[in-house]
C-alpha cells in the first residue's frame, strides 16, 4: 500500500480511476471520482502506473456496495461499486470525451442515455471450466488480471435460470469423464428455451452422456456439443425440441438463432436499440438501404419493415445464411438481399458498385468500420448514416473521417446501458450530409 493517498480526478473508459502523481498518470481500480484512496500498486511504467485501491479515505457519495461477493476478484463485473445511474453519467462523459479528444467531434445533440434491466440481463455468456486440484470444479468468469476462475456458485449478471444453476452445473460436471477436457461452457438463452454448448476436446463415454441427459431433462435445458470451431456445434439432448429464438413484437419479427450465433447479450436494450436507430433513420417506403456487419438481420429485418429494399453485408456465411432464413420466415426475402463479404478491405470502388442508397446503418465490431467510412462517396453518398458502436474510441476515429473529410454533421450521440456493472459502452451515433 502507497504511503500517501491520492484524490481520484475522474474515471477512464475501462472504470478506473484516474489521479496523477509525480508526473505520472496513475489507474486505480476500484477508485471513484472525488475519493481520497491509498493504492496497492501491480503495474509501474515511466508514464503510468496501475494498481487497486486498498483503502478508502474518504468515500465518493456515487460509492454503493457491490451486490456479488465476488465482485472484489471476478473480471465479470467492474462498476458495481458505483450507483447504476452514476455508472449511465459515466460511459455519456466517457464517448463525449473520445468524440472530441480523438475523433475531434461534438456531436450538436446529445440523447438521453438509456437504461433497463440492472440484473440478470446477460442472455448470453462463456463459462470457462477448471478442474482444479485443491477445490475441484470451478465453473464461471476469470478473475481479474488473472487466469484463475472465480469460485461462484451463482451469478448475479446472468439471465436466470442459468444465475442459480453455478452450483448445480458443477457438480453434475464433475461426474463426467472428460472433466479435463472440458475447458467452456457456453450460454444461450432465448425467449422460451436455454441452450449449454459444452466445448469437448475428448468424445463422451456413455455414462457421460446419461449424465448429461438427466441433467438436461431436470432443468429442462438444451444441451450442445462441440468439438471444434462453431461451426461444428450440434444439438445432443434433446434430439428435437423448442429452437432458440428472440422476437421484436414492435415490428412483428421472430429471429431464430443457434447458440454459438452471434446475438446482444441483452435483448430488452437489443430492441431499445433497434427502436432509437429506426427513430434516428426515418426509413421511408421509397428508399434503399444498406446495412452493413448485418449479422443474422438484427437491424435488416426490422428495416425491411418500413423501406423498399434493405442491401445487408456481413463476412460470416453462416450469420448470412441465418439472416436469408429469417427473412424468409418472416416474409421479408423479397425486400432484402444479403452478401457474404469482408467489410474491412471494403474499397471505394465496391461501394460505388453496389449501387446508390439513401441511408446506411454501420454496426461493427470493436474494430470499427474504418475501411468503410473512407470508403464513401462524399459527393454521392447517403443522406443519413446511424453508427451503432460497442467501442467509443474505433467511433470517434471513424466520426472524424465522416465529420472532417466527408462532408457529414455530426447531429447527435448517446448511450445505452447494454452491460450494466460493466465498462463496456454501447453508443449510437447519427450523421447528416451537409
Amino acid at each position: 500500500m502507497t504511503a500517501e493517498p491520492v484524490l481520484i480526478e475522474s474515471l477512464d473508459h475501462a472504470g478506473q480511476g484516474v489521479a496523477h502523481r509525480n508526473g505520472k498518470t496513475l489507474f486505480i481500480e476500484g477508485a471513484l471520482p472525488g475519493e481520497t484512496v491509498y493504492y496497492e500498486l501491480y503495474r509501474n511504467k515511466s508514464s503510468f502506473e496501475t494498481g487497486r485501491a486498498t483503502h478508502i479515505v474518504k468515500a465518493s457519495t456515487l460509492r454503493v456496495d457491490p451486490r456479488c461477493p465476488a465482485f472484489e476478484r471476478c473480471g465479470g463485473c467492474s462498476l458495481q461499486h458505483l450507483g447504476e445511474s452514476a455508472q449511465v453519467v459515466m460511459k455519456q462523459r466517457v464517448l463525449e470525451d473520445n468524440l472530441w479528444h480523438i475523433g475531434r467531434v461534438r456531436p450538436e445533440v446529445i440523447l438521453p442515455a438509456v437504461q433497463g434491466l440492472s440484473w440478470h440481463y446477460r442472455h448470453r455468456a462463456r463459462l470457462s471450466v477448471r478442474n482444479v486440484a485443491t477445490k475441484g470444479i470451478l465453473i464461471g468468469f476469470h478473475e481479474k488480471r488473472s487466469s484463475f476462475i472465480v469460485d461462484t456458485l451463482s451469478c448475479d449478471v446472468l439471465a436466470q435460470p442459468i444465475a442459480s444453476l453455478l452450483g448445480p452445473l458443477r457438480d453434475m460436471v464433475q461426474k463426467l469423464s472428460i472433466v479435463s477436457h472440458l475447458p467452456q461452457i457456453e450460454v444461450a438463452v432465448g425467449e422460451i428455451t436455454v441452450a449449454l454448448v459444452f466445448r469437448i476436446l475428448k468424445p463422451l463415454v456413455k455414462e457421460d452422456e446419461g449424465i448429461l441427459r438427466a441433467f438436461s431433462e431436470r432443468y429442462n435445458l438444451e444441451i450442445w456439443l462441440q468439438s471444434k470451431g462453431p461451426a461444428s456445434a450440434y444439438r445432443f439432448y434433446p434430439e428435437a425440441g423448442a429452437e432458440l429464438y428472440y422476437s421484436l413484437p414492435e415490428f412483428n419479427l421472430r429471429l431464430p438463432f443457434y447458440p454459438t450465433e452471434f446475438t446482444q447479450i441483452n435483448p430488452e436494450m437489443n430492441r431499445v436499440l433497434i427502436h432509437q436507430a429506426m427513430q434516428l433513420l426515418e426509413p421511408r417506403p421509397e428508399e434503399t438501404i444498406l446495412d452493413l456487419f448485418c449479422g443474422l438481420g438484427n437491424f435488416t429485418l426490422p428495416l425491411a419493415r418500413m423501406a423498399r429494399q434493405v442491401v445487408g453485408i456481413e463476412a460470416d456465411d453462416a450469420l448470412i445464411g441465418r439472416a436469408l432464413s429469417n427473412a424468409q420466415l418472416n416474409s421479408l426475402d423479397q425486400k432484402v438481399a444479403l452478401y457474404a463479404e469482408n467489410l474491412f478491405e471494403m474499397t471505394f470502388e465496391r461501394l460505388a458498385a453496389l449501387g446508390h442508397f439513401d441511408q446506411i446503418l454501420l454496426d461493427p465490431p470493436r474494430d470499427g468500420a474504418i475501411a468503410v467510412v473512407k470508403s464513401i462517396d462524399p459527393e454521392n453518398g447517403p443522406k443519413r448514416i446511424v453508427y451503432v458502436s460497442c467501442n467509443p474510441a474505433t467511433l470517434a476515429r471513424d466520426a472524424n473521417v465522416l465529420v472532417h473529410a466527408k462532408g457529414y454533421r455530426p447531429k447527435a450521440a448517446g448511450v445505452l446501458n447494454m452491460f450494466p456493472h460493466t465498462s463496456h459502452i454501447e453508443s449510437i451515433m447519427l450523421f447528416e450530409r451537409n
